[in-house]
């Protein structure tokens, strides 16, 4: 980078100022692994309950 600085002093303020106004903090619900961990199971599950279901109608099993 240049010694000299791209914003003045004012323009840095300006840019500190709208990053802490809290315009872009969106509230959101925590994070649950166990509910996503049964979602992606579930779907595995059917996934492969229908590929069986084919395999049986194909003769394939």
């Amino acid at each position: 980078m240049s010694e000299q600085e791209k914003l003045s002093k004012q323009d840095m303020q300006r840019v500190k100022n709208y990053l802490n106004s809290g315009f872009n903090v969106t509230e959101r619900k925590p994070f649950r692994g166990l509910v996503l961990l049964g979602i992606i199971w579930a779907v595995v599950a059917i996934l492969g309950g229908i590929s069986w279901y084919i395999g049986q109608q194909a003769g394939f099993l």
